[in-house]
């Protein structure tokens, strides 16, 4: 094959962050894939993803307002757990994105169905929704952004060190996908806003 000049391709490497193997209550999906909304605040939907550096896995929480697509809330560490949905989740509350009416959407996974992650969701009045057994096109939404994320992001990129991984993908989200997001209040086919552009505290990333 080499002396002819092909070349085989090798399968990317895949990771497994969806564990819904587990004894915790499945909410109702209550969303129905009905990803249009009326107003910001209405439905948040939520997702993990990885990256792959040379040190290791780097997974990537998000909240999404569904209104405008923006991301609300976000969270990463080189584990997958239920506290880094946790901490997506409180991000979003921090940023003073989600109305008591709010509808959150995930799938079944262990993190979002966890006694922790469900008890902060009650405690702030929010209800809970959950995707169909390994039907992915119930958060399609989530998942569009993770794909968009990596075409312009990560692939063909490779990052030495998880901190490389993390600046990026900071810098993507709240340097340029939050910065041009469809506020579609404004008119029929929506128009580009800027939003606010925080620094990471002293350079780096929690």
């Amino acid at each position: 094959m080499r002396d002819n000049g092909i070349v085989s391709k090798h399968k990317k490497k895949f990771r497994i962050t969806t564990n819904s193997n587990h004894s915790y209550p499945i909410a109702e999906n209550l969303l129905q894939r009905q990803f249009d909304v009326s107003q910001p605040g209405e439905c948040g939907v939520s997702d993990i993803t990885y990256v792959p550096t040379l040190e290791g896995w780097l997974y990537l929480a998000i909240t999404l307002d569904l209104f405008h697509r923006k991301i609300i809330g976000w969270a990463m560490d080189r584990w997958v757990s239920r506290q880094l949905a946790i901490d997506a989740l409180k991000r979003a509350f921090k940023n003073g994105c989600l109305g008591p009416t709010l509808i959150h959407h995930s799938d079944r996974g262990v993190q979002y169905a966890s006694n922790e992650f469900q008890a902060l969701l009650k405690a702030n009045d929010i209800r809970c929704s959950m995707s169909r057994k390994g039907n992915c096109w119930d958060n399609a939404v989530a998942e569009s952004f993770f794909h968009t994320l990596k075409v312009e992001l990560i692939h063909g990129k490779t990052y030495n060190t998880r901190q490389e991984a993390k600046t990026a993908i900071f810098e993507y989200i709240e340097g340029f996908y939050n910065n041009f997001w469809l506020d579609r209040g404004t008119t029929a086919v929506g128009t580009r806003r800027t939003s606010l552009i925080v620094d990471p505290p002293n350079g780096r990333l929690p």
